[in-house]
C-alpha cells in the first residue's frame, strides 16, 4: 500500500485518527446482525449503503472484466469490492486510514476480487492520471 499524509489538511488528519480508531476495532456478532439486516451483509461498514443501492450502482456503472474502477473512501471495501465482484473489473482501494484499506485488501485477496492496489490518499489529492479509471464510486463518503 502506498500513500502519503504528508499535505493533509488538518480536517483530514482528524478524520484519519477517528477512522483508524473505528476501523482498529472488531465488529460485536450483534453489529453484524444489524448490518445484514439493514444493509445486506456484512462488511464492517460505517455507513449505510444497501445492498440494493449497491446493486442499483452496478446497474448504472455497467461495469466489465476490462474497465477499472475506483473506490473513494474504502473503508473496509462496502461497497467497491462487492462491485468489482459482482462485475469481474479491476478496482484500486483508497482511503486515507491505512487500518480500513488493510481490512479491504484482505477480503478481496480472499474473494479473488481483481485489484491493482490500494493507496493511502485523500480524495482531493489523488495520485493517478486522467482517464486513468472508466468508474469511480465512493458512498457514505464526507468530502
Amino acid at each position: 500500500m502506498q500513500g502519503n499524509r504528508v499535505n493533509s489538511s488538518k480536517s483530514e488528519r482528524a478524520a484519519h485518527a477517528d477512522f483508524a480508531q473505528r476501523y482498529s476495532v472488531t465488529n460485536a456478532p450483534v453489529l453484524d446482525q444489524i448490518e445484514r439486516r439493514v444493509i445486506g451483509d456484512v462488511w464492517g461498514a460505517n455507513g449505510f449503503t444497501t445492498v440494493a443501492q449497491a446493486n442499483i450502482l452496478a446497474e448504472r456503472l455497467s461495469l466489465s472484466p476490462e474497465e477499472r474502477l475506483l473506490d473513494l473512501g474504502t473503508g473496509r471495501g462496502w461497497p467497491g469490492l462487492y462491485l468489482a465482484r459482482q462485475s469481474g473489473c479491476e478496482i484500486v482501494l483508497t482511503d486515507l486510514p491505512l487500518e480500513g484499506l488493510t481490512i479491504a485488501a484482505r477480503r478481496g485477496a480472499r474473494e479473488r476480487v481483481r485489484s491493482l492496489g490500494a493507496i493511502v490518499s485523500s480524495a482531493a489529492r489523488l495520485p493517478f492520471r486522467a482517464s486513468s479509471f472508466d468508474a469511480i464510486v465512493h458512498t457514505d463518503v464526507l468530502c
